[in-house]
């Protein structure tokens, strides 16, 4: 179901049984090519296991993803693809406030796992096809190692891209977007500038001329009495 909050429906894409299917698929049509039709079976019940799993994964993680940020869990890949193609900022200053504290969960996790995630993709993408020359199936081995760079050099390309992405994001909203965005336990967000406050400046008689140093400038605040 959509999110009724904002009003929007969620794509079919994001639904979960979308993503086991396209697990299942992705899963089943790569061992298929390196392994024949010959065991189908197994590959179909080991694309199903697999395909679960990955679901549950993804699911857990926008659930955990929606509490952290304040939004529904259902608005989570909307909000991603909207800081991945670097879109329109939000009207809503809430859904604002959701993409700047998923903005730096996103940073902090990349921060946090960039040490190992990697290292281990490469591990699994070139050790698979080692194996697969040690057992003499070269061809397997071939298609491997030419899968596995080009996949790491599309993550490569897409993580370095996103978080140019993020940080163009922020800083719009931050900085353009309407004023500072305050996160569940944080003050004003880095790149707002909140103008210090003085007392009003009087004229000859004594009468204030001007409203707060810092306050709306051209408003009624900052009209003279008399000239209104």
């Amino acid at each position: 179901m959509g999110s009724q909050k904002h009003g929007q429906v969620q794509r079919w894409q994001d639904r979960w049984w979308a993503v086991g299917l396209l697990v299942l698929v992705v899963w089943v049509g790569i061992r298929l090519a390196f392994d024949g039709w010959s065991g189908w079976p197994g590959i179909l019940i080991g694309g199903l296991l697999y395909a679960g799993f990955m679901t549950a994964f993804v699911m857990r993680r926008r659930r955990r993803d929606a509490r952290a940020v304040g939004t529904d869990a259902a608005r989570v890949p909307e909000l991603e693809r909207r800081i991945a193609r670097n879109g329109e900022i939000p009207d809503d200053p809430a859904e604002r406030a959701a993409i700047i504290r998923l903005i730096r969960r996103r940073e902090e996790k990349l921060r946090r796992n960039r040490w190992w995630a990697f290292p281990l993709l490469a591990l699994i993408f070139f050790g698979t096809p080692v194996l697969w020359f040690v057992a003499g199936n070269v061809g397997a081995g071939l298609w491997g190692l030419a899968f596995g760079a080009a996949f790491l050099g599309w993550m490569v390309w897409f993580n370095r891209r996103f978080v140019r992405r993020m940080a163009g994001m922020r800083q719009r909203i931050e900085g353009v977007g309407g004023g500072p965005t305050t996160g569940p336990d944080t003050g004003p967000a880095a790149g707002s500038v909140i103008a210090p406050q003085a007392g009003p400046v009087t004229g000859p008689g004594g009468g204030a001329v001007g409203g707060p140093v810092g306050g709306p400038v051209g408003g009624a605040e900052g009209v003279a009495p008399g000239a209104r």
